[in-house]
């Protein structure tokens, strides 16, 4: 496959080596799981548990009413505490709903194979049977966005030709999902299947960095195993920050950009993580929901980083416990990645399917002090992906013109990172763009609230307006009603006079 670029982008140096000198684990159930209620991009579903219940592995704990809701599930058997709120990851003091359960035992042994809940015959449904089931099996994107899998699945597209497996990790601490390719790779291709038969894609592709050649050729040799190797095509891309990035990876492997206001399925093209196609694969083979996922830990201020395969609703303070927890280095808290990944002020968060990372860093965040001008390098110019003009955004917000703003596309900001990384002033510019998009929001908000106000109000005028017409039309039928009363009454009259005149003539 000939390769392209996106404009910009970092060269970072990986540290990925730190988690993966240790074998993948499994990691203990802690004493209480606290498995959020909503932890994908949509409204969360209706809960179906209560209080003391005991709940059997893969139940599920809420209700999905269509595909933008992902029902959550129980990753073991244990008891349902209550709905109580935890940390979440942003914004910072922020809460989520979550239900606490203790777990009846130490191990997910007790899973609860029903047949029912399996699709061994997946290759003969239908595209609607698929993806069905994927919903069912609690399936949202497990790169970080949580995007609801069905709803990117199932919708009013184009056809889709390439299915694209995204195992491109460009942050520099993240292995989870070479870590996964590394053990799963056949449950990676199988998934890589059933997620194109249920877009009905011919050509699939799986995307590494040119690093995990190691990686890459696993995947290779499992397809040849399989029998499938003319279904896939495994693609070393140069590791290049933010290469991982949907829209950058499209671009690097087919030189074509998704538009601006629209998506990848638009130009016949569909991405997923390879974690999301695994989690496929055992949503049809083996009939589990998606309870667990493979995370992260990390970083100078770990004792022993590595890879853990951990139930959702794990806290990270448990996460860390089991990475040997703190070392005297520790000074930062971060899930996900440095460049991308949201700073954290608590260890209480809850896992969720999008957690790849726990990062803790030996240096403390930089104080808005030691931010200097601006001096109009075009170094962020250079190195954005997005191909935006951040000192003119930054410009912008800081003078709280957000009209402005919006103007220059602040919305297409992908949060990457790169323009505050190459800042030689050290300005915080992703935190001036992530205020922007939220106060551009919220006016966003506020507007479509006036106008429904104002149409409200428009309505209710049209209504009294024409309350007040149809009075006036019913005093008018009144009156023209008593008029023609009046008259017939003044030619009986007038007949009576008649006849009356007639009577007296005649005498």
């Amino acid at each position: 496959m000939q390769l392209h670029s996106f404009p910009g982008g970092l060269a970072l140096p990986h540290h990925k080596q730190a988690s993966l000198a240790h074998p993948l684990e499994r990691c203990p159930l802690p004493p209480a799981l606290y498995v959020p209620v909503g932890q994908h991009q949509g409204e969360a579903g209706r809960i179906l548990v209560e209080p003391g219940q005991a709940v059997r592995a893969g139940q599920p704990l809420t209700l999905a009413e269509d595909d933008y809701q992902v029902p959550a599930h129980a990753p073991c058997a244990g008891t349902v505490v209550g709905l109580v709120q935890r940390p979440a990851s942003f914004p910072p003091e922020s809460y989520r709903r979550c239900i606490e359960m203790v777990p009846a035992d130490e191990a997910c042994s007790d899973w609860d194979d029903e047949p029912g809940r399996r699709l061994p015959d997946w290759r003969r449904c239908n595209a609607t049977e698929l993806v069905d089931h994927l919903r069912a099996m609690g399936l949202a994107g497990l790169g970080g966005a949580m995007f609801p899998t069905a709803a990117k699945l199932r919708g009013d597209w184009p056809s889709i030709d390439t299915l694209i497996l995204n195992g491109v990790e460009c942050e520099p601490w993240i292995a989870c999902d070479e870590a996964l390719m590394r053990s799963r790779p056949e449950d990676i291709l199988g998934g890589g299947l059933v997620l194109a038969a249920a877009v009905v894609a011919e050509r699939i592709v799986i995307a590494v960095e040119d690093p995990m050649e190691q990686t890459a050729q696993a995947l290779e040799r499992a397809a040849e195993r399989l029998g499938i190797a003319e279904r896939f095509e495994v693609v070393r891309v140069p590791a290049v920050y933010p290469q991982g990035g949907e829209r950058q990876l499209i671009q690097t492997l087919t030189g074509l950009e998704v538009p601006h206001d629209g998506l990848p399925q638009d130009i016949g093209l569909l991405c997923h993580n390879v974690a999301t196609a695994a989690a496929a694969f055992d949503a049809v083979e083996h009939g589990r929901p998606l309870t667990e996922r493979i995370v992260t830990v990390t970083g100078p201020g770990v004792a022993q980083p590595r890879n853990l395969i951990a139930a959702i609703g794990t806290p990270l303070s448990w996460l860390i416990r089991q990475a040997g927890g703190y070392t005297e280095h520790a000074r930062r808290l971060i899930l996900g990645g440095p460049m991308s990944g949201t700073a954290l002020i608590t260890d209480e968060v809850a896992l969720t399917k999008g957690s790849n990372c726990v990062l803790v860093l030996d240096t403390a965040p930089a104080e808005p002090a030691t931010s200097m001008p601006c001096i109009n390098c075009g170094f962020c110019v250079e190195s954005c992906p997005a191909r935006l003009l951040p000192q003119l955004i930054y410009r912008a917000v800081a003078a709280d013109d957000y009209d402005q703003a919006a103007e220059l596309a602040v919305g297409d900001c992908i949060e990457c990172g790169v323009c505050a990384r190459v800042c030689p002033s050290q300005i915080p510019l992703v935190d001036y763009y992530r205020h922007a998009k939220g106060e551009i929001g919220l006016r966003a908000l506020d507007q479509r609230r006036a106008a429904l106000a104002r149409r409200r109000h428009e309505a209710r005028q049209e209504r009294l307006a024409a309350e007040q017409a149809a009075r006036a039309r019913r005093r008018q039928a009144r009156a023209e009603k008593l008029r023609e009363k009046s008259a017939a009454a003044d030619e009986i009259q007038a007949a009576i006079a008649r006849a009356r005149q007639r009577k007296k003539s005649a005498e």
